[in-house]
């Protein structure tokens, strides 16, 4: 009976770091021998919370600076470099000097895949393309061609206004999540100057001795010297390197994997190349094998050397061929049908109004007088068709959004998975360390008749990984938890060697360790791992086996996750020792996160390698709900196509689940139509990450799982992940009400400029044109950081529903435009007596009623940040002066009667009096709050609500029950009477029957 000391806690630790350095270089020490060093780390070990794989605080390389032009400080060194062969001749004991390591950084550069270094220069030209900035660009040489230098001088004004600004605005997010970035930069243990050292990956050049072990990121194109604790296995690697180099000069393609006959007898890694190959399955790794850059390791622990660095890996030489070949995304393609219809409104709107002036006798141009003719109007029409801003703010509202996710500790690996994250209405997360804390502790154990629980828990431990840098939390528990049992801390200490060790492995599910007891001479097997996978290894009686079994089922009933361990003595049988019961906490804030995940639209699904009773009894401490399903009526559940699909949708969650169950799952959501979000950490997660819509790596993820997530979490639990999903719905928000409101503007003048052209034949001079158009544009600079609500479903962009209700406010801006314009004309001065300046009102009654509307689009149900009112209120005041002013509305010998001659109307020598202008802000109030009721209004349509939307439960029941049968087809071959070949279709054999 193990002492009653309470649960030693393990898993999200928060003093890991200053733990590992009170315990100083135990591991390292070489007279206390390996068994000697996991005592210590037992003895010494003082809890606290682990630290994140990702939270390192190395300091990054040097950045360039952001007004250095032309080739980055270091090198990056040509594609074209081969590696000398005698840079691959180094001591694997000393590994390379720092001289050497520096000599060959300038002619390989940086072992990392980047895109092209930017330049600067043309970064910032950059953002004078797309539809709309060239349809600006058209208006300027239209402008020059005029000869009507102020508006050329203004409008190139405002291009340059929105390039510097958006430069500015993405570059300073850029930088606040690439400091973060640089948190999660994969890292390498490398042999240099004869010690073991911990680098950043990028560092790494040809010729560098490495260790790669199972979880870690393969950190450059390079070749297996030997296990880790082979001695000997440089020895090993020169003779298989002799007889490589003996076989036939027919040499095997660097992707022909596997041909090759080794001579060293066993795997040392287990390498998962399905980011390359497309093969879900780990393949085995010999002596003098190539691994490559990018793969993960899913088993061993090596020895290898950098052949090459990542730029002339075969990952990067791959990448080459395809560079340029970018897809636009989503976003960029939302943009550009945006863009693409106000260009084409704008085309309508300018044949309509050349129709208009036809009938009243205009020219095409008249360069004595610009201001009369056709020409003039397009110009008028380009400026304020197309919104000049539009591309910048939403880009910039991107980046500054991953500048606050950032904050949150959200890494955003590309801005359009920010879209993603906004949209998705199925979360399928694991259990360990986001649905519970992590923390996990051992309970009382059950010892079989005739166990010492102490000799049970020492089996225990030697059948744990012992580097103590990198213990995974079950090793981690099983090995703390002997400071409960100081007899079998003792056993430990007795003198043991460790012949073979083999890492947990998801099929057999089980971890072994062949050691050799030093002091006894007698070899054995300890093993731990599934309950289930321990006792089809054990020979024991019927009795012994039962009780195990209820006793799997009375911890799994109490939430515990039970750990089975076994030995085997020599040549003799197996002996079953007991099961270790580990408990792991639901996090404080779980429940209540997922009740409002819930609200929010959001189902979440648990995915976990736990057996069912466990994670029914889990997700009835996390209210999450009970249909939770054994994953195996996924694959060969014997299930037809649509009712699995069902079972998918409505499943609360699924136990026992390997991950190409969590592939599927995420598959069979988006046949359905639902955005999905999938939470990994090890390697095995990394291709269900990549299927699906946002790959979330949660905090501790393995370098693989964080290389295939669209999101890199910093911080632990869901709440985390709720909150990120929030964020992302304001961001969304806030572009989607810039967007309404932008295209709105847009049709206000077209509608208005182009009726008032054909009905008076007067238009608002073109130089109050393009300070409408710059005012617009510094007025929404701050929509990035505006206050935005979320709402509480999942986001969409419902571009029929943004139409409809911009068209809506367009006109409606249109009408109060005229309605002011129409009261003007009354005798004895319109609304009061001395109305002033026409253009001047109008100018003024435009600019106000346009700025306010972004306080429509953006909603009511949070107040605007103080950078939206300041810009606005700048605005108002600046557009005030211009209308009190007269500013470039003065023109001499203009007459008052537009029924006199063609012209645009000025009066009253270009000022306008206070009282008018306080009656035209008084109006503008009138009609803005008349438009707010108005969109208020059209919210409340439930069909315009949904107009749009995707279904997100979609079923193609014909389609998916196709597939389905499909996949059970399989083609048969047999012989007629007569010695006939012949094929037919048949159905394929049942799993069980494949295993018979």
């Amino acid at each position: 009976m193990a002492p009653p000391n309470g649960d030693i806690e393990n898993g999200d630790v928060e003093k890991e770091q200053a733990t590992r350095d009170h315990l100083g270089a135990a591991d390292n020490d070489a007279d206390l021998g390996e068994y000697g060093n996991l005592v210590k780390y037992i003895s010494n070990y003082r809890d606290g919370r682990r630290s994140s794989i990702a939270g390192s605080t190395y300091d990054d390389a040097p950045k360039k600076k952001w007004y250095q032009f032309g080739k980055a400080k270091n090198a990056q060194g040509g594609t074209t470099f081969e590696v000398p062969e005698d840079w691959l001749n180094t001591d694997w004991k000393q590994g390379l000097s720092s001289h050497d390591v520096e000599n060959r950084r300038k002619k390989t550069g940086w072992n990392e895949l980047t895109t092209e270094k930017e330049n600067m220069f043309l970064k910032f030209l950059s953002y004078f393309t797309g539809p709309i900035l060239y349809v600006m660009e058209i208006a300027v040489l239209l402008a020059a061609g005029l000869r009507d230098w102020i508006d050329f001088g203004v409008i190139i004004g405002i291009l340059m206004l929105n390039a510097i600004v958006g430069w500015y605005q993405e570059k300073q997010a850029a930088d606040v999540v690439a400091s973060l970035k640089g948190d999660i930069a994969m890292r390498s243990t490398v042999i240099r100057d004869g010690s073991e050292q911990e680098i950043k990956a990028r560092e790494l050049v040809p010729g560098d001795i490495i260790i790669i072990e199972d979880g870690q990121v393969v950190p450059a194109d390079s070749r297996i010297i030997s296990a880790y604790d082979n001695p000997n296995g440089y020895t090993e690697y020169l003779r298989e390197l002799e007889a490589q180099a003996g076989e036939s000069a027919n040499e095997k393609d660097e992707d022909d994997v596997g041909e090759h006959k080794h001579g060293s007898g066993y795997a040392i890694l287990a390498i998962d190349q399905s980011a390359m190959t497309g093969e879900s399955l780990a393949v085995d790794k010999y002596v003098a094998d190539a691994v490559y850059y990018t793969t993960g390791c899913k088993r061993g622990k090596a020895y290898a050397l950098v052949t090459h660095s990542a730029k002339m890996s075969f990952v990067g030489r791959t990448a080459s061929l395809v560079t340029g070949a970018k897809d636009q995304g989503h976003f960029k393609a939302i943009m550009n049908s945006i863009g693409t219809s106000l260009l084409v409104l704008v085309m309508f709107w300018i044949l309509a109004a050349w129709i208009g002036g036809f009938f009243h006798h205009l020219h095409l141009a008249t360069p004595e007088d610009s201001s009369l003719n056709l020409l003039h109007y397009a110009l008028i029409l380009l400026i304020v068709g197309v919104p000049v801003g539009l591309p910048v703010v939403t880009t910039t509202t991107l980046a500054v959004g991953a500048a606050y996710l950032a904050k949150e500790k959200a890494i955003v690996q590309k801005l359009t998975a920010i879209e993603s994250l906004a949209g998705v209405d199925v979360l399928c997360s694991d259990k360990t360390g986001t649905l519970t804390a992590n923390q996990l502790s051992i309970r009382e154990p059950f010892v079989a008749e005739g166990v010492d629980v102490n000799w049970m828990m020492a089996v225990a431990a030697l059948a744990s990984s012992h580097n103590v840098k990198s213990l995974d939390p079950i090793d981690k528990v099983t090995i703390l938890t002997l400071k409960r049992y100081p007899r079998a801390k003792e056993i430990l200490a007795g003198g043991w060697k460790t012949i073979k060790f083999t890492p947990f492995d998801p099929v057999s599910k089980r971890i072994t360790a062949e050691v050799t007891n030093t002091q006894e001479g007698i070899d054995y097997i300890c093993a731990k791992g599934a309950p289930k996978a321990i006792l089809n290894l054990s020979n024991c009686s019927k009795e012994v086996s039962d009780m195990y079994k209820a006793k799997t089922t009375e911890f799994a009933r109490r939430g515990f996750r039970s750990l089975g361990v076994a030995c085997k003595k020599g040549d003799g049988d197996w002996q079953l020792l007991g099961m270790l019961p580990m408990f792991d906490p639901p996090r404080d804030d779980t429940a209540s996160t997922i009740a409002e995940a819930q609200v929010l639209g959001l189902s979440v699904k648990m995915l976990t390698g736990d057996a069912i009773a466990i994670a029914k009894e889990t997700c009835k401490m996390l209210a999450l709900g009970t249909k939770v399903y054994n994953s195996e009526r996924l694959i060969h559940g014997g299930l037809s196509g649509t009712t699995q699909h069902d079972l998918v949708e409505r499943a609360d969650g699924f136990a026992e689940v390997f991950p190409e169950h969590k592939y599927q799952v995420v598959e069979m959501l988006q046949q359905r139509g639902h955005l999905t979000a999938m939470t990994g950490d090890g390697v095995n997660d990394a291709p269900s990450l990549k299927k699906s819509d946002c790959g979330i790596a949660v905090e501790g993820a393995t370098e693989a799982a964080q290389a295939a997530a669209d999101i890199v979490f910093l911080a632990p639990g869901l709440s985390t992940i709720v909150s990120a999903i929030k964020i992302a719905r304001q961001i969304f928000q806030r572009m989607k009400a810039y967007i309404q409101y932008r295209i709105a503007l847009c049709l206000h003048l077209e509608i208005y400029l182009v009726t008032s052209m054909i009905i008076i034949n007067e238009t608002i001079g073109v130089d109050l044109i393009v300070f409408l158009a710059l005012f617009a544009d510094l007025a929404t600079i701050a929509v990035a950081y505006d206050n935005a609500h979320f709402e509480q479903r999942p986001v969409e962009w419902q571009l029929p529903k943004i139409w409809i209700i911009s068209v809506i406010l367009g006109g409606l801006l249109a009408v109060g435009t005229w309605v002011l314009r129409g009261a003007l004309f009354i005798p004895n001065g319109g609304i009061v007596e001395n109305f002033g300046n026409i253009q001047g009102i109008l100018f003024l009654e435009v600019s106000l009623t346009e700025n306010w509307l972004i306080f429509v689009t953006r909603g009511g149900n949070t107040w605007p940040s103080w950078q939206l009112v300041g810009a606005i209120l700048g605005v108002d005041v600046i557009s005030t002066l211009f209308c009190v002013f007269g500013w470039l509305t003065m023109k001499e010998n203009d007459p008052s009667d537009p029924a006199t001659k063609n012209v645009l109307l000025n009066t009253h020598g270009g000022d306008t009096s206070i009282v008018t202008v306080v009656i035209v802000w008084g109006y503008s109030i009138g009609v803005t709050i008349l438009i707010a009721m108005v969109y208020f209004l059209l919210n409340q349509i439930s069909w315009l609500d949904n107009l749009g939307r995707a279904k997100r439960s979609r079923a193609d029941t014909q389609m998916e029950n196709i597939l389905a049968h499909l996949s059970k087809v399989a083609i048969a071959h047999e012989q007629d009477e007569h010695g006939g070949n012949r094929w037919h279709l048949t159905t394929k054999a049942t799993e069980a029957e494949e295993d018979d």
